[in-house]
């Protein structure tokens, strides 16, 4: 497989590129599949903000360290897509709870798509924000990085039910008793929120001693996935 296949090709390098791939990993991915209900979740998530601000003419007060955040946090997923489509080593345990359930057709889509979410926000959105400030000589609390990614917030709290109706349209032939008790706990715009807290948790024991910064990171990842197992409890359609 070379780096003309989305699952495998190497990482991006800016928002609109992320959304490009996204939309290159949904057309390959059989339908069914628990991983493209996740991506194409995403994709909705990402084109909906992208869409919203434009037509409000929003802008970000630093929109490069918005832009290297985006590319940044999509290309975690990206590596989890790439380990799984190849030898399937480094897979945060975040991850692995979808990726070993992707093929259940007990689980309902938005199950799938929701422990998706689960992952990529609660683990690798701190790791990212980090990561970011790292690359461009800053902090998470500097300047108006707060605000900006606050603002995000703002927008998915309008998206979001839409979203979710969208997602759970794709199994309209099933009916799943339960599934609204069993995703209600998970909010995006609440796991954000979580996600800030935990990067600033992070940026600290990155500065104060970055040998624990490992331990940090697998004690969240392990926490992730957790709740991602929780979510992909069986129900009966």
């Amino acid at each position: 497989m070379g780096s003309d296949n989305p699952l495998t090709a190497p990482g991006v390098h800016s928002a609109a590129e992320l959304t490009a791939r996204l939309v290159a990993i949904s057309k390959v991915l059989p339908a069914g599949d628990g991983l493209a209900y996740f991506n194409q979740m995403y994709e909705w998530v990402t084109e909906a903000v992208d869409t919203h601000l434009a037509s409000t003419r929003e802008v970000f007060a630093d929109p490069a360290w918005m832009g290297q955040l985006d590319a940044t946090f999509g290309n975690l997923y990206l590596d989890a897509v790439r380990a799984t489509s190849t030898n399937g080593q480094n897979l945060p345990r975040a991850w692995s709870a979808l990726f070993e359930r992707r093929g259940d057709t007990r689980l309902a889509p938005l199950q799938l798509a929701l422990a998706g979410m689960n992952a990529h926000i609660n683990r690798d959105l701190p790791v990212a924000i980090v990561s970011t400030c790292v690359q461009l000589g800053t902090s998470p609390e500097s300047g108006s990085h707060h605000l900006d990614f606050f603002r995000v917030n703002a927008v998915l709290a309008e998206v979001e039910p839409t979203i979710r109706q969208l997602v759970e349209g794709m199994a309209l032939d099933r009916v799943f008793p339960g599934l609204q008790d069993l995703v209600a706990n998970f909010n995006m715009v609440k796991a954000r929120e979580t996600a800030w807290a935990n990067a600033l948790t992070l940026w600290l024991v990155h500065s104060v001693d970055p040998s624990r910064e490992a331990n940090y990171v697998d004690a969240l990842d392990r926490l992730t996935g957790f709740a991602g197992r929780g979510l992909l409890t069986r129900l009966s359609p």
